[in-house]
This record gives structure tokens, C-alpha cells and sequence, in this order.
């Protein structure tokens, strides 16, 4: 709202500054053109008419605030009024043509539709004056002894306006530009400031209650305890590294999928280090951003996937391999595929999400809902596996897509 405003109040300071000084030049160029160059007809009289009705329309502005409809009286005005003086002095190869050009980036600076519509309206007025010119009998009002004189009039008139009224209304612009642009930036930076403070605040509580949770689990002889506090202090973790990366890299909307996922499947080997497991985890995927949105429920679900790999899949002592693949679809760029296998001793395939009571195939098939994807066994002889459709739903999002 407040850029409106002060779109509007630009547009009237324009209207107003172009409005006095014009009619101010009109008018003395009006005295010039009778009392020096001797000049009578519709040029003076053109002149002096146009200072005083565009007067006329500022100040009815003033009393009715009525930006557009005065644009367009003035926008009118001043086309009738330079249409009549080049006609009269001179028709296509008159001095006082080129105000046209001038006229017309009055009216861009005022509304860029209104501008192209002017510049229309502008066009065919001068095809219309060389017809004119041609093919019609039009007398100079410009005595031939003052033409040179009156040529230097018309060139210091377009340069007063073009950079005394239009040239100090952009510089003016572009000043208030850089002012706004230099406090959108500063502002930009301090929410910068301000939204890694908040993800490192959040990483450091989640790594809090994962505190907790450990010495929950050290602390109690109860083995159903301690698995779900380890359980859950895992999937804890795997939330805290989103954040702690958020608040390391530069872009703070985006993950870089790649190097979280290896930093997570990291930590959660050597957090299964007790079965002492030699497990070589191969990641295969491009290089992805994701938004936060969607990094987190995946995250979750990888974290499951692997966890259960590790603590079902794999007996102590033994060597293994996970692999995960991710794909982009080739017809969808939100949506990806994502293939987590292992080659352990996997489970049978009665065993599923419906007939379990294990909390982590559960979650792993409520976290495809989440991001509008699903989650199915792979069906293999050797292993477990799982296929995972899912869309980045911060892709959808206008201004975030990285």
C-alpha cells in the first residue's frame, strides 16, 4: 500500500511541477513570439491559451484530486498545443516537433500503458502533419527574418523541460530508488541475521533433548526404554542437522540434499557401532536443493529406512551395503524417486505397515503421505528395499524455487 501511495505521490509531483513550469514557458515563449519576433496568429495565441487553461487544470486538480482525469486534460492539452505551433510554423520541418518526443515521455513516466497509447496517438498526429505538409497550403507564421531566432527558442524550451522538469524528476527517482534499495537490502540481511539465529537456536534444542534422551537411555535398565529413547534421539539428530546446515550456508531457504543425507547416514553407522558392522552406504543422486518443507519428513524417512537396516538387516560382526538412489521424474521436475536397498537378511513380505506394530514402518509410510508421495517394498530375494515417490512442496512456492 504504501508503495502505491507513493507511486501516486510521485505521479502528482510530476503533474504539478511539469504543469507550472510549462505554463510558465508557454507564456513567456508566447511574449517572445509577439513582442520580438513580431509573430501574430494561432502560435501566440496557441502559447498563451495553453499557460492559461493548463494553470486552470492545476488548480482544479488541487481543489479535486482527480490525478487521472487532469493527467489526461494535461496530456491533451499539450499534444493539441504542439500540433497547432509545428503545424503553423513550419509543418514537418518545423523546430518545434521535437517537444512530440518529449510529450511522450511524459506520458511513460506518468502510467507505462498511458505511455504507449500516447506514443500511438503521437505517431499518427506527425504522419498526419506531413500529410499536411504535403499536401496542403499552410502558411509559416514565423517571418522569415525570425526563424533562427525562433529555432533557438524551440531548443532551449525541449532542453528546459526534458532536463529541468523531467531530468530532475528522474534523477529524484533514481535517488529515492537507491535509498529504498539500500533499506530493502539492510532489511533483507537482518532477517538473514535473524533466521539463522533462530535455525541455530533450534538446533541447539533439539541437540538438548537429544542430550536428555541419551541419558535416559543410560539410565534405565527397561530395554524397551532404552530402544525408544535411542529411536528417538536418532530421528532428534537427523532434524538437527537440517538446521545446523541451514544456519552454516548461504542459502538458508534450500538444502544441499547431498551432503546431509551422507552426514546423516554417517552418524547414524557409527551410532550402530555396538554390532560392530562393517556397512558401506553408496549414494547416488544429482545435486539437489530441497526446500526445508521437505527435507525434514524425508529426512525422517531415510533415517527410519537405514536405522531399521542397520538394527534388523545386518547381524553383529557382519559386513553390508545400503544403497540410495535418487532420481528426478523426467516428466515432473517436483517430483523424485528414491530407492533405499539393502543386502542384509530383510524380512518377510507379510510384514508391512498395516500388520506391524514396528512404530518405524509406520512413520516411514505416514511421512510418503506428507510429501504427497508414497512408500512400497521392493520386492528382491536378497535384502530389503523400499520405493519412495515424494514432491519438493517448496517447489511450488513462488520466489523460493533455487
Amino acid at each position: 500500500m504504501n508503495i502505491i501511495q507513493s507511486r501516486l505521490d510521485n505521479q502528482s509531483r510530476l503533474l504539478i511541477n511539469f504543469a507550472y513550469s510549462s505554463s510558465a514557458l508557454a507564456f513567456l515563449i508566447g511574449l517572445l513570439l509577439i513582442y520580438v519576433l513580431g509573430v501574430v496568429g494561432y502560435i501566440p495565441a496557441t502559447f498563451l491559451l495553453y499557460a492559461i487553461l493548463n494553470l486552470a487544470n492545476t488548480f482544479l486538480y488541487k481543489k479535486y484530486n482527480k490525478l487521472l482525469i487532469t493527467s489526461l486534460i494535461s496530456s491533451a492539452l499539450s499534444l493539441i498545443g504542439v500540433v497547432v505551433v509545428t503545424i503553423f510554423s513550419g509543418g514537418i520541418n518545423s523546430p518545434f516537433i521535437f517537444v512530440f518526443s518529449i510529450i511522450v515521455l511524459g506520458g511513460y513516466m506518468t502510467a507505462h500503458i498511458f505511455g504507449k497509447i500516447y506514443l500511438t496517438v503521437v505517431l499518427l498526429s506527425i504522419l498526419g502533419i506531413y500529410a499536411l505538409s504535403e499536401f496542403a497550403s499552410i502558411t509559416n507564421e514565423i517571418p522569415e527574418s525570425s526563424r533562427d531566432l525562433y529555432a533557438l527558442i524551440c531548443i532551449v524550451f525541449c532542453s528546459y523541460l526534458l532536463l529541468g522538469v523531467f531530468g530532475k524528476h528522474l534523477l529524484r527517482t533514481h535517488e529515492r530508488l537507491q535509498d529504498s534499495k539500500s533499506e530493502i537490502e539492510a532489511g533483507i540481511a537482518e532477517k538473514e541475521v535473524l533466521l539463522r539465529t533462530v535455525h541455530h537456536r533450534v538446533k541447539n534444542n533439539l541437540q538438548t533433548v537429544s542430550s536428555l534422551l541419551s541419558l535416559q537411555s543410560k539410565n534405565t535398565d527397561n530395554n524397551k526404554i532404552k530402544e525408544l529413547a535411542i529411536s528417538s534421539q536418532l530421528r532428534i539428530n537427523s532434524m538437527a542437522m537440517i538446521h545446523e546446515m541451514l544456519y552454516m550456508q548461504n542459502n538458508i531457504s534450500k538444502i544441499a540434499f547431498k551432503p546431509y543425507l551422507q552426514e546423516l547416514t554417517d552418524f547414524l553407522i557409527k551410532s550402530a557401532n555396538s554390532k560392530n558392522l562393517d556397512i558401506t552406504v553408496h549414494i547416488d543422486m544429482p545435486e539437489v536443493n530441497l526446500g526445508l518443507d521437505t527435507t525434514i519428513p524425508l529426512g525422517l524417512l531415510i533415517n527410519e529406512a537405514v536405522t531399521n537396516s542397520l538394527k534388523y538387516g545386518f547381524p553383529e560382526n557382519t559386513q553390508g551395503r545400503i544403497d540410495i538412489v535418487l532420481k528426478e521424474d523426467i516428466k515432473d521436475s517436483h517430483t523424485y524417486f528414491l530407492d533405499i536397498t539393502d543386502n542384509g537378511i530383510g524380512f518377510p513380505n507379510e510384514i508391512n505397515h498395516k500388520t506391524t506394530k514396528s512404530l518405524g514402518l509406520k512413520l516411514m509410510h505416514n511421512l510418503g503421505r506428507q510429501l504427497r508421495g508414497s512408500v512400497t517394498r521392493i520386492k528382491s530375494d536378497i535384502g530389503t528395499g523400499y520405493h519412495i515417490i515424494f514432491k519438493d512442496k517448496d517447489r511450488h512456492l513462488p520466489g523460493i524455487n533455487g
